[in-house]
């Protein structure tokens, strides 16, 4: 994988075309000239500009000290990571990778020209530790399609250095703001160009939109918010589906807790399918379930592992060491590794995959054109409420018939029903909660607190059922078991506490469930 920088940095609009004094800024000991740099650079997206749309830049650019290939990825206000590669004729693989789930099938082409005087300072403190750069940019702007012409502009960078307090940045926004310059009203030279580029475009002032006296941008006009229950269905829907897009890049990039999420996502996605069928038809949407439930099992795949490994070797940690004798934690170690061998790469091969894509395209047409029926143009108070109850009187008979049966392997598969639908119950409950307010929202920890319950007792049942086979493969090379059998029994007293614990956390439930 490429390398990668977290880049936190302001942008600020320029009137009068200089860089204020900054020597005066607190904690800064000393304002050093870096020189001008020349920095010519252009940028690659789909001819619908699909990537400028998401707050994601890709170029290639030459000059100053980091040439190469730059993709950033919004990660918060002012906050992106920067993924840098080797200058090359065409768009890195990797970085291709990271964007294919908002590119697709189409082709990236170079759309913007940017070409930059870089005049450049370095704000030090008392011991010559770097604070940040700021930098003055002359811009010029060439759309590269179309009939796009060119734009010219002057602003201000200010990017913090690495490990430098992000409050930084605000000590120098104040004295910017007392020379006269006002942040800008893009987000990125690239949205600016864009804009001012575009055909027809009339530029007034110093850059595109309005603003208010503090030079941010002016609030613009807003669609009205969900009225319907269809209204409201769909921006659930709307959400998880962006959630699996955004995450894509962090899955690939193996981020901490990135496939965990998109997984979520991808469950929440495909219960609100079912749960409100009587706003979506799914004679159109059972489908969609249908793939979804396949990519979330190529997530699981990874992450089930990663759990089932991390809960043995924690319960491994909780034994004296007069218990596990042997190369217990090798034989773990081993069998996992064998486990997960090859793993994270056949997860990329399926975001990489025709099916995957063709899957984020029926979204999109989900979406876009969604197959509503007579209740979608219903009032959310009673057509969303109607489905959350539905969905836990549903919960209620799975947990009822599971506590009926004797402890067990069918028990066990109860409760694992059980705790599916407690998420379904739950879904559904935040998909309607900003309908209900907090009659829903009350009902989504209590049935969060009941599927983790279930949750734990499920992960009890797959660690015995793996102890049982690292025993028996040790046992088999001649190494003691005796290990293994202690923790064997530790799971299942924690299971028998779950199951106990089960009907007061169902009564909580059920006490939030009169919508």
């Amino acid at each position: 994988m490429a390398d990668t920088k977290r880049e936190i940095e302001r942008k600020y609009a320029s009137e009068d075309g200089r860089l204020p004094d900054l020597a005066g800024v607190a904690g800064v000991a000393a304002v050093l000239d870096q020189g001008l740099v020349h920095l010519d650079a252009t940028y690659y997206d789909t001819a619908d500009t699909r990537l400028a749309a998401a707050s994601v830049t890709l170029r290639r650019r030459t000059g100053g000290s980091d040439a190469g290939w730059h993709l950033k990825l919004p990660v918060a206000p002012d906050v992106r990571d920067e993924i840098r590669a080797p200058l090359s004729d065409t768009v890195p693989g990797d970085l291709a990778g990271l964007v294919r789930s908002r590119v697709r099938g189409a082709d990236l082409l170079p759309v913007v020209r940017l070409r930059s005087d870089r005049d450049v300072r370095h704000l030090v403190d008392a011991d010559g530790r770097l604070l940040a750069e700021v930098s003055l940019d002359t811009v010029r702007a060439d759309r590269l399609t179309g009939d796009g012409g060119t734009a010219r502009w002057t602003e201000i960078e200010v990017e913090l250095a690495d490990d430098a307090d992000p409050a930084f940045l605000d000590t120098v926004e104040q004295r910017l703001r007392a020379a006269g310059a006002r942040p800008s009203a893009s987000p990125s030279k690239l949205a600016r160009a864009l804009a001012e580029t575009a055909p027809g475009h009339r530029r007034t002032g110093s850059g595109p939109g309005t603003r208010t006296d503090d030079g941010r941008p002016a609030p613009q006009a807003r669609p009205g918010g969900p009225v319907t229950a269809g209204d409201h269905v769909l921006a659930y829907v709307r959400a998880q589906r962006d959630a699996i897009v955004e995450l894509d890049p962090a899955v690939r990039r193996d981020l901490h807790d990135a496939v965990h999420g998109m997984r979520v996502a991808t469950r929440r996605l495909r219960s609100a399918l079912r749960s409100y069928a009587a706003v979506l038809d799914r004679a159109a949407t059972d489908p969609v379930g249908g793939e979804l439930k396949w990519l979330a099992g190529e997530l699981g795949a990874v992450r089930d592992q990663e759990v089932l490994t991390d809960r043995l070797t924690a319960a491994l940690d909780t034994l004296p060491g007069t218990v596990s004798t042997g190369p217990v934690r090798a034989r773990l170690r081993g069998w996992s590794a064998e486990r997960t061998e090859g793993s994270r790469g056949r997860l990329i091969a399926v975001l990489d995959g025709g099916r995957y894509l063709a899957l984020l395209d029926a979204l999109d047409a989900l979406t876009g054109a969604p197959p509503l029926r007579k209740a979608a143009s219903g009032r959310p108070e009673k057509v969303l409420a109607k489905a959350v109850r539905k969905e836990v009187r549903r919960l209620a008979a799975r947990v009822e018939r599971a506590l009926a049966l004797p402890p067990g392997q069918d028990r066990d598969l109860a409760l694992h029903e059980a705790r599916k639908q407690a998420k379904r119950a739950r879904y559904a409950a935040e998909a309607a909660a900003p309908a209900l307010g907090e009659r829903a929202a009350a009902l989504v920890a209590p049935a969060k607190s009941l599927q983790s319950l279930l949750g734990d007792h499920q992960d009890s049942v797959m660690a015995r059922e793996a102890l049982r086979e690292l025993a028996g493969r040790a046992h088999a090379a001649g190494e003691s078991a005796f290990a293994y059998g202690v923790l064997h029994e530790r799971e299942e007293q924690r299971a028998r506490e779950a199951e106990a614990r089960l009907p007061r956390a169902w009564r909580a439930v059920e006490e939030r469930a009169a919508l």
